[in-house]
């Protein structure tokens, strides 16, 4: 039988703790007439550590075993939480005659959104502003058929003849309002640090994604600011994230040549990359778009400090992974963007740092 490389490399930890185990349990089982407390106490020690480790790597796999594993629908069909089988995007005719307005609840330069339903269902049906944005509009519908997976919002429908897409709904709304969700009495429990350092985790993970996955390598231009960029991004009702808003998400590749600019305006503040800024500021030459060089998705990694100091919050444990994470975020932020970090290794930094205070925080809870 074939195993995917995730699955291969889950049995070869369990086999590995397996081998452990059995030869702490001979050494035990003859040091167990004069120290049993002792035998008993290191190998109890030592199944807890093992089981928490394969728990860990069960809730948070490699994104090869993620993405290979993830259970979805075949190309062009959704199924939501609710529904028993997978069924074809919804076409114009349908959502014309099925998908009905309730309210609106958002409204940016290029879509108006509203909650709407399908069949019962609660969904997101959005609608084109303006027609000055329709190529921001169609370079969206385009990026979520190419990038529909775990970490992208599902998509249900979409009408290019009224220039309309219909998403699945998430009721908690966008990242932007996670502090008053968690404030919530019935969400007061998720507020934690685990909870917190997951959901940044997720971010990283969807950048990760965006920068090499089936649509080539993709920057996030709607990202000039804190507050811009935690709208891209939608939080589901277990908790994680799933990126929203692909409307402006252009293809970069140095290898041809090909760099991006997010818009033609210049852009100012420190949230923006340093290579993001107008480079003849100080030389007070005015900004002209076709001046301005362009840059790779090494700018979302410079943003990456500030994204994850806002999930963070202020919860008790907070401080300590701001430290654990203080190396790799300092590397984030150096001003040559060849000298930062990609997202997977950013990943792997924050996969290390939440199992290791994991195990910390269960081997204290053991002392008690």
């Amino acid at each position: 039988m074939l195993l995917h490389n995730g699955e291969a490399h889950f049995l070869w930890r369990c086999r590995v703790w397996l081998q452990v185990w059995l030869q702490v349990e001979g050494t035990m089982s003859s040091m167990s007439h004069g120290f049993p407390a002792v035998g008993l106490c290191l190998a109890a020690l030592l199944l807890s550590n093992a089981l928490l480790y394969l728990y860990l790597e069960s809730l948070y796999p490699t994104d090869e075993l993620l993405l290979s594993s993830h259970v979805g629908c075949e190309p062009r069909h959704f199924k939501m939480a609710t529904m028993k089988n997978c069924i074809p995007w919804l076409q114009c005719s349908q959502i014309n005659a099925e998908v009905r307005k309730l309210k609106l609840i958002g409204q940016g330069a290029v879509k108006k959104v509203h909650l709407a339903e399908w069949r019962g269902q609660k969904v997101a049906l959005s609608q084109l502003s303006s027609l000055d944005y329709l190529e921001d509009f169609l370079h969206g519908v385009s990026m979520l058929q190419a990038l529909q997976g775990p970490h992208v919002v599902q998509l249900v429908g979409f009408c290019l003849d009224n220039h309309t897409q219909v998403t699945e709904y998430h009721p908690l709304g966008s990242l932007l309002n996670l502090d008053s969700i968690l404030a919530q009495e019935q969400h007061q429990q998720h507020n934690t640090w685990q909870m917190r350092l997951r959901l940044a985790m997720d971010y990283v993970s969807i950048l990760h994604y965006l920068h090499g996955g089936p649509a080539g390598r993709r920057v996030m231009c709607d990202s000039s600011s804190l507050e811009k960029t935690l709208t891209q991004f939608l939080l589901t009702s277990d908790f994680r994230l799933v990126v929203n808003d692909l409307d402006a998400l252009p293809e970069v590749d140095p290898s041809r040549g090909l760099l991006v600019k997010c818009g033609h305006r210049e852009l100012t503040g420190d949230f923006v990359a340093p290579e993001q800024l107008w480079p003849f500021r100080t030389k007070g030459k005015p900004f002209a778009d076709n001046l301005m060089p362009g840059y790779d998705e090494r700018t979302d990694i410079w943003k990456i400090p500030d994204v994850t100091w806002f999930l963070m919050g202020r919860v008790p444990g907070g401080d300590v992974v701001h430290f654990h994470l203080f190396q790799i975020h300092e590397k984030c932020k150096k001003e040559d963007p060849k000298l930062r970090p990609s997202a997977l290794d950013v990943l792997n930094v924050y996969r290390s740092v939440y199992g290791s205070m994991v195990r910390d925080n269960a081997g204290f809870r053991d002392m008690l």
